[in-house]
C-alpha cells in the first residue's frame, strides 16, 4: 500500500493476530449482539471463544474499556455507554482515542462494529489517530497499512460504494492533518500552493492564483497587508468544480495563515509556539474539496484558499495603518495579530463578487477565545440563517465534527469594531463581548448583514488539533452537512438535508429535514 494507507473493508477477512494485530471496537450493546462465529476469523488460532466471550461481558466502559484476549496484539474495547445530545452517537472522538493508544505501529487490523449510520464518523475517526507527518530518525513508522473492517449490525454491509467513500474521505482527513502538522519552514505559502495544485491534478482542475503585489494591485488589501512581510509572498488561490446542469454555487474560503507570529504586535514565546495550524482552516477545505469532488458533488464548488504568513520585518503592516478590503471597506489596524479576519474578509467578498456564490462558508482557526466559548471538541459556529445552524449541529454530531452555535447579533456586537477613521477597526473593543462571534462578524461585514445568500463562519481553532497533532478538523464537517450535493448514497444518508423523521424547514431553494 501507499504510504499511510488505510484500507477499507465491508467484510471480516481472514487474519492471525501474531501477524496482523487486531482492536475489535464497539458500544457494549452492539458488541453483546455478536457471536465468536462473527470474529473468530480474526482472531483464531490465538483466541478461544470462551475467552472472547469472557472478555466482552467484563467491559464495563467509564467512559471506555479494554480488554486484552491475546497479549498485546488482540484486544477488544467498548465506547462509551452515554452520549448527550451535544455529542456524537457514534462517539468518535472516543473511537480516535482507542486506536491512537492502541496502535503499536505495525502493519494492523480495526474492527469497528456499529449501526451503519455510524460508519462515516468511525472511518474519519480512525484516519485522525493515523497521522502521516514524522520527521523522527527512528521509532514508529508512519508506513505501516491500516485494514480497517466494519460489522454492521441492523443493517446491510457496506458496499463497494461505500467503501470508496470512507476511503476518499479518510484521505481527505489526512492530507489536511498532514498540513497542518508540517512546520511553516516546509508549509510555507509557496508549498500550500503546491498542495493546492496536486489536489487541482487528481481533481483535473487548475487552480486560479493571484499572487503577491498583483493581490495589491487588485484591492486585496487584507491578505496583501498580512503576508507582505514574509520571504513567501501571500497568495489567494482558487479551484472550482463546476458541473453541468448545477443550480446552486457554493464557496468554501479558509484561512491559510501558514504561521502567524502576531506580526508587530507579536504573541509572546509560550502562546506562538503551534501558530503552524494557523492554517486548519484552509487545509480543511483543501480536503473537504478533494473528497467530495472526487466522490460526486452536483453544484458548483469553489474552495478559496486565503493564504499569507503573518511575519514580522520591515514591510510589516503596523498597527494604525488604514487598509481597503476587497469589498471596498477600509479598516482602521489596531491589531495586527486579529489577522486571519482580514485575509477571511477579502476572501469572502471575492466568493461573492466574483464567484456569485449564494452559499459561502468561512472556516478559521480564527480566535482564542473559541476555546473558552465552545471548548476543545466544538467549533465555533456563526450563521446568517437559523435553518442552516440547526443542519450545521446536526452534521456535526452525524460525523464527528463536532460544531455549537454562538450568537449572531451584528446589531449589539457590530459596534465594537468603530473607528473614528475607517469603516471599522480589525479588533474588538472589549475582548469580554463575545469574541467569537465579533471575529466572525468582522468576516461578514465584508459580505453586508443584508447578504440575501447564507453565509456559515466556522472557528476551530481549538479542534483543529489534540495534544500535539492535527486532527483534519473541518474535512468530515463540510462533507457531510453538503451531503445532499454527493453522489454518494452513503454522504447523503447522514446530510440533514435528506435525513427524515424531523421537521421541515424551508430555506431557499432546499427542503431540510432536521432529526
Amino acid at each position: 500500500m501507499p504510504k499511510g494507507m488505510i484500507k477499507f473493508g465491508g467484510q471480516l477477512s481472514v487474519s492471525d493476530p501474531h501477524q496482523s494485530p487486531v482492536l475489535i471496537i464497539g458500544q457494549t450493546k452492539h458488541l453483546s449482539r455478536i457471536t465468536f462465529n462473527d470474529v473468530k476469523m480474526k482472531l483464531e488460532p490465538k483466541v478461544t471463544e470462551e475467552t472472547f466471550k469472557s472478555a466482552v461481558e467484563m467491559l464495563h466502559p467509564s467512559p471506555t474499556d479494554v480488554c486484552s484476549l491475546y497479549l498485546n496484539l488482540a484486544a477488544v474495547a467498548a465506547l462509551p455507554t452515554k452520549c448527550s445530545r451535544h455529542n456524537s452517537p457514534a462517539q468518535s472522538h472516543a473511537v480516535t482515542k482507542l486506536v491512537r493508544n492502541w496502535s503499536n505501529g505495525t502493519d494492523e487490523s480495526i474492527v469497528i462494529i456499529c449501526e451503519k449510520k455510524d460508519a462515516f464518523a468511525s472511518a474519519c475517526a480512525v484516519a485522525r489517530a493515523y497521522p502521516l507527518y514524522s520527521t523522527k530518525s527512528s521509532g514508529m513508522s508512519t508506513s505501516h497499512s491500516v485494514m480497517v473492517e466494519f460489522l454492521i449490525v441492523n443493517d446491510e454491509n457496506l458496499n463497494e460504494a461505500d467503501l470508496q467513500c470512507l476511503t476518499v474521505a479518510a484521505e481527505g482527513v489526512q492530507l489536511a492533518a498532514r498540513i497542518v502538522d508540517t512546520p511553516c519552514s516546509e508549509m510555507n505559502t509557496t508549498a500550500f500552493l503546491k498542495e493546492v495544485e496536486e489536489v487541482g491534478v487528481a481533481l483535473g482542475i487548475k487552480p486560479m492564483v493571484i499572487q503577491g503585489h498583483e493581490l495589491d494591485r487588485k484591492g486585496f488589501g487584507g491578505i496583501f497587508s498580512v503576508g507582505k512581510a514574509a520571504s513567501h509572498p501571500p497568495a489567494l488561490a482558487v479551484i472550482s468544480h463546476t458541473p453541468e446542469g448545477a443550480q446552486e454555487t457554493i464557496a468554501w474560503v479558509g484561512k491559510g495563515i501558514v504561521y502567524d507570529t502576531g506580526g508587530l504586535c507579536i504573541k509572546a514565546k509560550t502562546a506562538m509556539t503551534g501558530m503552524k495550524r494557523d492554517c486548519g482552516g484552509a487545509a480543511g477545505i483543501l480536503g473537504a474539496f478533494y473528497a467530495s469532488v472526487k466522490l460526486g458533488f452536483r453544484s458548483n464548488l469553489h474552495a478559496v484558499f486565503c493564504l499569507a504568513e503573518n511575519a514580522v520585518g520591515p514591510n510589516a503592516t503596523r498597527p494604525d495603518d488604514i487598509i481597503t478590503m476587497y469589498s471596498g471597506r477600509t479598516v482602521e489596524v489596531n491589531n495586527t495579530d486579529a489577522e486571519g479576519r482580514l485575509v477571511l474578509g477579502d476572501g469572502v467578498a471575492y466568493a461573492q463578487k466574483d464567484l456569485h456564490a449564494n452559499i459561502i462558508v468561512d472556516m478559521a482557526t480564527l480566535t482564542g477565545a473559541q476555546g473558552t466559548a465552545t471548548g476543545k471538541y466544538h467549533a465555533a459556529l456563526l450563521t446568517n440563517n437559523s435553518d442552516w445552524e440547526i443542519a450545521a449541529v446536526q452534521a456535526g454530531k452525524n460525523c464527528g465534527d463536532l460544531v455549537h452555535p454562538v450568537p449572531y447579533c451584528p446589531e449589539l456586537h457590530f459596534s465594537e469594531f468603530s473607528s473614528a477613521l475607517a469603516d471599522m477597526k480589525n479588533s474588538v473593543a472589549d475582548r469580554s463581548n463575545a469574541q467569537p462571534s465579533c471575529a466572525g462578524l468582522f468576516i461578514g461585514a465584508n459580505l453586508g448583514f443584508d447578504y440575501p445568500g447564507v453565509w456559515v463562519h466556522v472557528d476551530m481553532a481549538y479542534p483543529v488539533h489534540c495534544g500535539e497533532r492535527a486532527t483534519g478538523s473541518g474535512v468530515a464537517l463540510l462533507a457531510t452537512l453538503f451531503g445532499h450535493e454527493s453522489q454518494q448514497e452513503l454522504l447523503r444518508n447522514i446530510s440533514p438535508f435528506e435525513q427524515a423523521n424531523g421537521p421541515v424547514l424551508e430555506n431557499a431553494s432546499k427542503k431540510i429535514r432536521l432529526v
